[in-house]
């Protein structure tokens, strides 16, 4: 084992070592196991009197993207000034991403201090690399090979009628055969539910029922008995049964008997997305594991499947706020819902949204608002978005820098925490556009519209994640957001009245929050409301934004 040739330097040498290993390379039984990359690198600092203060591991991560936890600690320890090493057992170690193995290994650990060793390719940043780039595009080209060999594998299982994925709920999985098997403890439950749907049961009684017996919802089910979670992971886990949940049981045809893969697709090897794909696309094969139900209770459910929804949407006394899905509890983060009367035949005076949790006694139910107030609060903010000049874009533009640069400053990792949650909600909002597209629920211009704005949006939050590793928020991204939604703004004249199409066009979310003063204040103090409204792709807008109102007697 030959040294690699480093600069002279009067300080020791002190080192970190990292290893990492796939599950695909864990599977074929290579010999870069983690165990031999661990005393590899021991074995070489000891040769080369180098001190080795930690090994950062990534067992079972891909090399595609470096969004691995061990990774991350080593970057946090390099902080500390510690050491002025990093050494792999060769560069694929590090990473199969060309663009972003090239960028650590010649750009950030350089930039840093920090000499960057690849013992098995000879490779280190003190010295000059020309082949450098031939070393990382045949990592890379390693990374697509190995895909497209899983890919094909998993092809041929799909065609076989072999389940590729974790079992859903009602089954468990025979890791032989690759088949389902009735599960005995889930399985009864998801027939219970089919059959309430077909009896006339709406999704909210048949949550209601789960949860009043104590059921454990699929999530936490799968936490209890079947899987082994991160306490990350398990953070996710909630005790309630949702609709959303029933109705994901309901429409599954997999409890027909039949397997249904490939729904989703990512649209590359190097993107974490996965894009719902028209059913003509899915991969079925029937009839490959027991049924759970019969295809007539099947299809009285769905018969039933959201009846009730219909029915109210279709009386006319009904009142339909154009912010639903939009609005939430500023307090415990519940649904508004629309309640009110009828005082002395005036019905749109007294027309409220309250916090949907009241009802059910799971929440606070504090936050309560009248509906007109809202719609003329926000059509107040957008006409003032719609009238701006250059000079209000750019100052708005700096206001934001320095406010995202004041967050950092005071809590780095909480706006790290908050990009990266809005990469999985605009994630989460892509996937469900091409949902509701396979569905016919929206058009092909509404879905060429949305996306790529939608994309855009995420390319500045990622280089903005990034940024924040490297201590700096850059203008640029920023920028590029706040353009997107004044061009979107410029699109629209003076608005007289708001409806729902001018709401989704600009909302991402509202947050309504308690009235303060008023009479239950004891006080003179005017009755004031807090209410956040976040736009899409910036944020909350620093214009005005509290709404008065009189309390209903």
């Amino acid at each position: 084992m030959q040294p690699i040739t480093t600069p002279a330097s009067a300080s020791p040498l002190v080192a970190y070592g990292y290893a990492r290993l796939s599950r695909e390379e864990a599977t074929a039984n290579l010999s870069a196991s983690i165990g031999n990359q661990m005393q590899y690198l021991r074995d070489y600092c000891a040769s080369s009197q180098i001190v080795l203060l930690d090994i950062f591991v990534d067992d079972g991560y891909s090399g595609s993207n470096f969004d691995r936890p061990g990774f991350k600690k080593l970057i946090a320890a390099l902080e500390s000034g510690k050491a002025n090493m990093v050494i792999t057992k060769d560069l694929s170690r590090l990473g199969r991403d060309m663009r972003e193995s090239s960028y650590y290994a010649e750009e950030y650990f350089p930039e840093h201090g920090i000499v960057y060793l690849g013992l098995g390719d000879n490779f280190s940043s003190a010295n000059s690399n020309p082949f450098a780039p031939l070393q990382f595009a045949v990592n890379e080209v390693m990374l697509r090979q190995t895909s497209q060999k899983i890919k094909m594998v998993l092809n041929n299982k799909k065609a076989n009628g072999q389940y590729c994925c974790a079992a859903p709920y009602g089954y468990k999985k025979n890791h032989e055969t690759s088949r389902l098997l009735p599960d005995e403890l889930s399985a009864p439950v998801v027939r219970r539910i089919f059959e309430m749907a077909a009896s006339g049961c709406s999704t909210r009684e048949i949550c209601r029922t789960l949860n009043r017996e104590g059921i454990f919802p699929p999530l936490k089910f799968k936490a209890q008995y079947r899987a082994s979670f991160s306490s990350k992971g398990l953070q996710r886990v909630s005790d309630e049964w949702q609709n959303t949940t029933v109705v994901r049981i309901l429409r599954n045809e997999v409890y027909l008997g039949h397997t249904l893969l490939n729904k989703t697709v990512k649209p590359s090897l190097k993107s974490k997305k996965k894009l719902a794909q028209k059913r003509s696309q899915w991969t079925v094969t029937r009839d490959t594991h027991p049924p759970l139900i019969s295809l007539a209770l099947f299809e009285k459910a769905q018969r039933n499947l959201g009846y009730h929804r219909k029915f109210m949407e279709e009386q006319p006394r009904v009142r339909k706020s154009i912010f639903s899905g939009l609005i939430r509890c500023g307090v415990c983060g519940g649904t508004m819902c629309s309640c009110g009367t009828t005082y002395k035949g005036e019905r749109e005076k007294y027309w409220y949204l309250s916090c949907g949790y009241s009802r059910s006694g799971k929440g606070c139910g504090q936050s309560r608002i009248r509906y007109h107030d809202l719609c003329e609060l926000i059509r107040r903010d957008l006409n003032a978005v719609i009238d701006a000049s250059e000079e209000d874009f750019d100052r708005l533009v700096q206001d934001a820098v320095k406010t995202a640069a004041a967050d950092l400053a005071d809590d780095p990792s909480e706006g790290l925490e908050q990009s990266e949650k809005r990469l999985k909600e605009i994630d989460s909002t892509i996937r469900k556009l091409y949902t509701d597209f396979a569905a016919g629920r929206v058009s092909d211009r509404t879905l060429a519209a949305l996306v790529p704005d939608l994309e855009k949006e995420a390319e500045g939050l990622r280089a903005t994640v990034s940024t924040i590793h490297r201590q700096h928020i850059p203008e640029q991204p920023i920028r590029e957001r706040y353009s997107l939604f004044f061009e979107t703004a410029r699109s629209f004249r003076h608005i007289e009245t708001l409806t729902r199409e001018t709401a989704e066009a600009f909302i991402e979310r509202i947050e309504v929050f308690p009235r303060q003063g008023g009479k239950t204040a004891k006080t003179d103090a005017p009755i004031s409301q807090k209410v956040v409204i976040r736009y899409k792709f910036i944020g909350a807008l620093p214009l005005p934004q509290e709404s008065a109102q009189a309390p209903v007697e």
